[in-house]
């Protein structure tokens, strides 16, 4: 069977995530074992075990998000004969997508992802930023708004909710004002600090070397970018991508309407939590999305896609 395969971002993280996965499928704790020993420290620790605030680190839940959506697409994949059409991931989960399609190796790519999530940790402690949602408004309004309080659109999610980046001051003007620019509220998130922004540019420069050292290849199917909104074109095309990807808008919607125009109705979403479905359905109310986060939901999922 056909399906686009997705990946969620950073945000989706919970504790206990991939504990029972470990426990139940050989494939699932193979894959986090060779992370671990890639990493030279006990991620899966972290993951299962927390505490939350260790967890929410952007160092520590992108790489664990890498690998929690890699152990069940390993477990999933032998299964059910699922033949991937394309992938694609929100944000960190982009590099899952890649990773899955065989762009780089599991272990080049959680390393890199590991360096990713340092660098934007640095950057958040370097320039402190802020983010918020705007909901039920169009995106040129959102485009304004944030060149009137100085800050950048971090996410075109889905029809009705788009993020903004930027400096604390700008985010609190653009909360205040969305209302006034026709958006039915402004909403502040709980976050680190400015993704998708300016404020990552520190970031972006150092990820550029490590991109360009990690060894790439053309993806076995099609991977959508965030920043293009379209499929990728061959290693140097993934490495100027997930490049422009730290400071650049994440193009969600644009990636999801592409494969829905080009027929494509069966996704199946892995990682913690259903967001990615959620979106979907602001954006193709006849698409089919299968969301797995866990052991019950991987059997949950494995009998729908075989009936």
């Amino acid at each position: 069977m056909k399906a686009v395969l997705l990946f969620p971002g950073q945000g989706a993280q919970q504790v206990g995530m991939g504990k029972d996965v470990y426990e139940a499928y050989p494939e699932a704790r193979a894959l986090m074992d060779a992370a671990d020993a890639a990493l030279g420290r006990r991620l899966t620790e972290v993951m299962f075990n927390g505490p939350d605030a260790e967890l929410t680190r952007t160092a520590n839940c992108q790489p664990a998000l890498y690998v929690h959506g890699l152990a069940l697409w390993s477990v999933l994949k032998r299964r059910v004969q699922v033949e991937p059409v394309a992938a694609a991931g929100l944000s960190l989960g982009e590099f899952t997508a890649h990773a899955a399609a065989g762009t780089f190796a599991m272990e080049d790519g959680l390393r890199l992802v590991e360096k990713r999530g340092a660098f934007m940790e640095e950057a958040c402690a370097a320039a402190p930023g802020s983010m918020a949602a705007l909901i039920a408004g169009t995106p040129e309004a959102a485009v304004a708004l944030a060149q009137e309080c100085d800050v950048d659109v971090a996410n075109f999610n889905c029809p009705g909710q788009i993020v903004l980046s930027g400096s604390v001051e700008g985010i609190d003007k653009a909360v205040a004002g969305a209302k006034a620019a026709g958006f039915k509220r402004g909403l502040k998130l709980n976050v680190a600090g400015a993704y998708h922004s300016r404020f990552m540019k520190s970031a972006q420069a150092a990820l550029l070397p490590v991109l360009a050292a990690t060894p790439m290849q053309s993806p076995a199917f099609p991977v959508y970018c965030n920043f293009g909104g379209r499929p990728v074109q061959g290693p140097d095309d993934v490495r100027a991508m997930l490049g422009e990807q730290v400071c650049g808008s994440v193009r969600w919607q644009a990636c999801m309407a592409d494969l829905v125009s080009r027929g494509e109705r069966l996704f199946i979403e892995m990682g913690p939590g259903n967001t990615l479905a959620g979106m979907m359905a602001r954006i193709c109310a006849d698409a089919r999305v299968v969301s797995i986060q866990d052991a019950a939901t991987l059997e949950a999922a494995v009998a729908e896609l075989q009936g």
